[in-house]
């Protein structure tokens, strides 16, 4: 829209004419100064434009002006009030981890069947399954233990094997800010650092069950049912230790050593404390 040359009035100065225009600022010209005004806010405020059709195009130019003040408006306001649901969050989430006592078994380990195991190492998440019967029946399971200083660790058997070859796939500390109670998909996401995955020459170097055991069965290599089980802290620290040992890649090596140490600070767990493993395939 050109207003170059088109007369205005202003109640102050008089009649003038428009001299400069952008899409910000107006300058105009009365009989012994020139003034700049703030466009196209000026107008309906200080300025009046004579010219009947530029009139009307400089009312359609207000009006969508005015839209797109009252959508930045919004924006603005759904903004901060997002900010301060994200705030109440994290107050409740530093209340929370202010009071977490840390349980002896805050560690998680999956059964990963075939179609889990071609992408837990590319999505780096796994699901908690859904519950089976009641009135939440469909719903995602919330792993109410899992919390920041938890580890997935990941594990697989094929059908023609027995459960006693169960092996190790790889190990994931949870996302630093994961508290399980508040999970609502049933995804637990990993760390953007603390994340191991083994190739399958040293999967086959570390057994599950050389870690973990049933108290109750202390004997016997049983998974029975579900997807997943907790499992003590220690039994993953000294899973994380064995990688240490098995990594031959010096940058491999030295994550896997990070994440131990990660690992025992979020647990209070001392690296020189950690005893030999003892599951159950040490004790048949």
């Amino acid at each position: 829209m050109n207003l170059i040359n088109k007369e205005v009035s202003h109640k102050r100065f008089g009649k003038g004419s428009v001299v400069k225009h952008s899409d910000s600022m107006i300058e105009v010209h009365f009989a012994t100064e020139n003034k700049k005004f703030v466009f196209p806010d000026a107008f309906g405020k200080y300025l009046k434009m004579h010219d009947k059709s530029a009139a009307h195009s400089l009312e359609k130019v207000i009006q969508e002006k005015e839209i797109e003040r009252k959508k930045a408006e919004q924006k603005k306001e759904e903004e901060k009030k997002l900010r301060q649901i994200e705030q109440q969050i994290r107050m409740e989430h530093e209340k929370l981890m202010k009071n977490h006592k840390l349980h002896p078994q805050s560690q998680m380990v999956f059964w990963c069947d075939d179609e889990e195991q071609s992408k837990v190492f590319t999505e780096w998440k796994v699901f908690t399954g859904e519950i089976k019967s009641g009135n939440n029946k469909g719903e995602p399971k919330k792993p109410t233990r899992i919390y920041p200083n938890s580890v997935c660790l990941l594990t697989a058997r094929d059908s023609s094997m027995s459960e006693n070859e169960r092996r190790i796939l790889g190990v994931y500390m949870v996302n630093g800010d994961f508290i399980g109670r508040f999970c609502e998909d049933g995804y637990i996401p990993a760390h953007s650092e603390y994340r191991i995955q083994l190739t399958e020459q040293e999967s086959a170097k570390m057994p599950f069950w050389k870690y973990y055991v049933n108290e109750k069965s202390p004997h016997k290599t049983t998974w029975n049912t579900g997807k997943y089980r907790y499992f003590d802290n220690i039994w993953m620290a000294q899973i994380l230790l064995d990688i240490i040992s098995l990594k031959s890649d010096t940058q491999e090596q030295e994550l896997a050593q990070k994440f131990l140490e990660y690992f025992c600070r979020m647990n209070q767990i001392r690296e020189e404390e950690i005893p030999e493993p003892n599951g159950a395939l040490m004790r048949i």
